[in-house]
């Protein structure tokens, strides 16, 4: 497995291109399930995340053209699905990426029928698709678990008033996605108003979708015969964006984001903002300029457009250089703290509470050897590495590879020393 070496101490300067969203692509690639026409998307990350979702289609029977001259996940591509014949997501690509699940909508829409693997565990706490399933039932779908699998079965769907227990963003998107080709309307109650979701919306509307309230916790579709193709570029990734505003805040400097838009960012601009970095939104991304040290800021996280969960490891990292203590809530996934660990190892002072961490703010952090869990919380390790005196080594950052395009180049061309290391060039001694 690869590994970071981090030398840390030295301020980001210069120019950096966000990508599109991973959580923007995914459900938008999944809408490839919904016409026989061609959908051409562009702006698309290569990361492995894209890479697996695009495996899970092509094994499907959807045809996939790259780009031009792309060996890997392209940044463009284009997908046809008038010959589908596997309808069947299988355990061995959910298993690595749960938002395999959202193939489940748009193939009983169109198809009336589908076998999904159930996701299984996940490292950060539950993420139970339990509201995918009721709100396709109250839409006309026989669901049954048989063997690990969601067997899916629906001649046609209808319209329905769907209201779910909590706010999932999969979970919108998947019955958003059904509700298009299904008879009559759709509402959504409790939906998820991310900025993603917005992103899927206005793509299904460009397929022919009806589709009302995007972005409110309301959402309304009225179902239409068919959808076509359609030519649609993916938003920039505002998680991205928020990782590289945090480590600027936390390592001093001035850097450039080309792409990124503070629209999508809400509660994190408010927050870096709240922490003393002066950021400067312009037509074409976003400068940001840290010029002292960082101030604590008190965090709670909660569906948007409170703070994203997805942000809460880069802000830890960013307090525990600080000056004075935070508070910071987790309030949406129950094991997302498990970063805390690693980030004691370089210093810092956090004291856990069950959901709360206390932190306290240290002048220096120190470089050591530490082990990523998960997405985000490789971010925050990344961060705290490139403020810790000295080196240090992240082990398993295959997690951050699924969220983030080639962040140790980014990172390099930006005056940070980080370099990737690969298993099989370490000595053994």
């Amino acid at each position: 497995m690869d590994r970071f070496v981090i030398e840390g101490g030295r301020p980001l300067q210069g120019e950096v291109q966000v990508a599109g969203a991973k959580n923007a692509a995914l459900p938008i690639l999944c809408a490839s399930l919904l016409t026989a026409g061609q959908l051409r998307i562009r702006n698309l990350p290569p990361l492995q995340d894209v890479a697996t979702m695009l495996r899970l289609l092509k094994g499907m029977g959807i045809r996939i053209d790259r780009g031009a001259g792309a060996a890997g996940p392209a940044s463009e591509v284009t997908l046809s699905a008038d010959a589908v014949d596997r309808l069947e997501a299988p355990y061995e690509l959910v298993k690595t990426m749960r938002a395999s699940v959202l193939v489940l909508g748009p193939m009983l829409a169109r198809f009336g029928e589908a076998l999904v693997s159930l996701p299984g565990g996940c490292a950060i706490g539950q993420r139970p698709v339990d509201q995918h399933i009721r709100g396709l039932q109250a839409m006309g779908a026989d669901i049954q678990i048989d063997h690990g699998y969601l067997r899916a079965k629906a001649p046609r769907l209808h319209g329905a008033h769907i209201t779910t227990d909590m706010v999932t963003v999969t979970g919108t998107e998947n019955l958003m996605m059904a509700a298009c080709l299904a008879d009559g309307t759709t509402v959504i109650d409790n939906a998820a108003r991310e900025p993603e979701v917005i992103d899927l919306a206005r793509c299904l509307i460009q397929m022919g979708a009806k589709i009302h309230g995007a972005g409110t916790d309301r959402i309304q579709i009225e179902g239409v015969a068919r959808l076509t193709g359609t030519d649609y570029a993916v938003m920039p990734d505002r998680i991205e964006a928020g990782t590289f505003l945090c480590a600027v805040a936390a390592t001093g400097g001035s850097i450039f984001l080309r792409g990124a838009s503070a629209d999508h960012m809400g509660a994190t601009v408010e927050k870096l903002r709240e922490a003393g970095l002066s950021i400067h939104e312009q037509a074409d991304g976003i400068r940001a300029d840290a010029s002292q040290r960082p101030r604590a800021v008190n965090i709670r996280t909660a569906p948007y457009p409170g703070f994203a969960t997805d942000m809460q490891a880069q802000f830890m990292a960013l307090n525990a250089i600080a000056e004075g203590s935070s508070l910071m809530v987790e309030t949406i996934f129950e094991n997302r703290f498990m970063h805390v660990q690693e980030l004691l190892r370089l210093g810092a002072q956090i004291r856990i509470d069950g959901h709360t961490a206390m932190v306290q703010g240290v002048t220096q952090l120190t470089g050591a050897t530490v082990m990523a869990t998960d997405l985000r919380a490789s971010a925050g390790l990344v961060i705290a590495g490139l403020v810790a005196d000295g080196e240090t080594l992240i082990d398993r950052i295959y997690h951050l590879d699924r969220g983030y395009e080639q962040m140790e180049k980014k990172l390099s061309a930006l005056g940070a020393h980080v370099v990737r290391q690969n298993s099989s060039a370490r000595a053994v001694t």
